[in-house]
């Protein structure tokens, strides 16, 4: 596995870009048994779109996505 700064660093950019910003409070907690996202999304797909994004990085690490999803209520 990469540098652990700078892996997490790799995963919150290819996130961000992959959700075109829009994952509020995004937060990427490395260990060595899995990959823990956290944050805020306004949908279930933003909320898949970021896991898509460490999916990319890392195709077969153990990946928990905790980002909760508060949908809009305008």
């Amino acid at each position: 596995m990469q540098n652990g700064a700078h892996l997490e660093l790799e995963l919150v950019r290819q996130v961000q870009t992959r959700t075109g910003r829009r994952i509020r409070d995004l937060a990427v907690e490395l260990s060595p048994e899995r990959v823990i996202l956290r944050g805020c999304a306004a949908t279930y797909y933003l909320k898949q779109l970021a896991q898509q994004g460490v999916r990319e990085v890392l195709p077969h690490v153990r990946l928990e996505n905790a980002i909760i999803v508060h949908g809009s209520t305008n």
